[in-house]
This record gives C-alpha cells, sequence and structure tokens, in this order.
C-alpha cells in the first residue's frame, strides 16, 4: 500500500511554501520522497523551510527558487530554475494567493479587486501553461489548485476573494478537460478556516472564531499540517484516475450542520 503514496524521483514545485499550508504540503511531499520547491516572495524564509527539509531528508531534496505569483517573469523563471537544477516537474502546487481586503465588496478598490483576481486566478492560469507543456508530452502529471470552501459559500466580508476561489474550481474543471486526454490531472484542495498567518483576521476574532466553530461538527479549526495529506494523495499514484475535482478538508463545516 505504500507505493500508492510513493513520490520517490518526482519534482515538485509548491507556492506559497515559506509558511503555513503551503509549507506543510511541501514538507509532506518531502517525507513521501519528493524533491520540493520552496517558493514565495522573501528568500530568507524560503532558506529555513529548505534547510529544515534537507536536514530531515538529506541534502538536495529540498531547493529554494523565490518568486511573486504578482510577476508572470518571476513565475516563468521559477519554472526555468527549477528544471535547470532538477530537471524536470512532476508536480505542481499553486498554493500562493491574496486577499488585500476585508469587508463588504461595496467598499473594495478596482486595484485590490484586481489583485485578487490577478494572484488568486490569472497567476495560476499563467504558472499552469508555463509548466503543462512538460507534463503533456510525457502524458503524466499533477496539478494541484488550493482553494478554499469560500469558492463554494457566500460571505459578508470576504465576497473578492470567495469569487476568486469559486474560479480556481471552474479553472481546474477546464483544465482537467483539456489535459484528461494527455494523462495530467488538474485537481482542488478546499480548506476550511485553518489556523495559518494568511488567516488571523479570522481565526484570533473570538466572534468569526466562535460562528465557525459552532457549526463545524468536529468543533474546531483545522492546522496547515491537516491540509497536506490531501496533497500527497493529489500528487501520488493513489489518484491517477482522479481529475477536475476538489476535496474538501474543513472538519465538515460544510455539511449543513446547524440549528
Amino acid at each position: 500500500m505504500t507505493g500508492l503514496f510513493d513520490l520517490t524521483g518526482k519534482v515538485a514545485i509548491v507556492t506559497g511554501s515559506s509558511r503555513g499550508i503551503g509549507r506543510a504540503i511541501a514538507e509532506a511531499l518531502a517525507e513521501h520522497g519528493a524533491r520540493v520547491v520552496i517558493s514565495s516572495r522573501t528568500a530568507a524564509a524560503c532558506q529555513e523551510v529548505a534547510d529544515a527539509i534537507n536536514a530531515a531528508h538529506g541534502e538536495g531534496r529540498a531547493i529554494v527558487v523565490p518568486a511573486s505569483i504578482s510577476s508572470k517573469d518571476e513565475l516563468q523563471r521559477l519554472v526555468e530554475e527549477t528544471r535547470s537544477q532538477l530537471g524536470r516537474i512532476d508536480v505542481l502546487v499553486c498554493n500562493a494567493a491574496s486577499n488585500p481586503y476585508y469587508g463588504p465588496m461595496a467598499g473594495i478598490s478596482d486595484e485590490q479587486f484586481r489583485k485578487i483576481l490577478d494572484n488568486n486566478v490569472v497567476a495560476n492560469h499563467w504558472l499552469i501553461q508555463m509548466v503543462a507543456p512538460e507534463m503533456l508530452e510525457r502524458g503524466e502529471g499533477s496539478i494541484i489548485i488550493v482553494s478554499s470552501i469560500g469558492g463554494l459559500k457566500g460571505s459578508g466580508v470576504l465576497g473578492a476573494y470567495n469569487i476568486s476561489k469559486a474560479a480556481d474550481f471552474q479553472l481546474a474543471r477546464n483544465l482537467a478537460a483539456e489535459f484528461g486526454p494527455r494523462q495530467v490531472r488538474v485537481n482542488c484542495i478546499a480548506p476550511g478556516l485553518v489556523r495559518t498567518d494568511f488567516a488571523r483576521a479570522l481565526w484570533e476574532n473570538p466572534a468569526t472564531l466562535a460562528a465557525v466553530t459552532a457549526h463545524t461538527p468536529m468543533q474546531r479549526i483545522g492546522e496547515p499540517h491537516e491540509i497536506a495529506g490531501a496533497a500527497v494523495f493529489l500528487a501520488s499514484p493513489a489518484s491517477t484516475f482522479m481529475t477536475g475535482q476538489a476535496i474538501v478538508v474543513d472538519g465538515g463545516s460544510t455539511t449543513g450542520v446547524g440549528l
């Protein structure tokens, strides 16, 4: 059974992997045998993660290629540098995202709305188009987009972010249809509220935390490592007949449990 989740010899890029869910995913992929590329805007933060992975699993298991998802040129360099150092790309995890605005949509500026859509949707499209050709040529590969249960729900304070995450679901479905004949898979993970710096404004607010956990069967929020297993599954041979789908990892909060 261990072979189902064996990633030995595979190369994975994980964006936004200097902390939070991205870091947990990179660590889990490395634990299952993959060589991982740690990438975010800050080189020093990436290096700390790579050093920890290399200390645990051997030198060369992780490399650092800093890149901002808002820059198409930097994303192209991320792909090219990965190929130069590691030879190939087997798994792409589009995890990095932005949310510069919290509040009703009537108050969001055009610049903020565009940044959310550009970083959370368009940047994923760019990166996938850069990586996909070699996967399609080989006839295998796994692309994973970290979306959110926000893409399944409405919100009075996260409207634009949720719109972007809903678009990610459709991006995965469309690309699954395009890439499926060549056995390249595109799937999403949809986390619920997770204890990360990115979501700090939500879980540090007692009223928000109480509202979320009150209608979550597990009565708590998630931890980053609890999302990583879904990424290992989607990257590994265990999921080779799965594409265009979303795995919801939310403690049951989307089950509709309520009073």
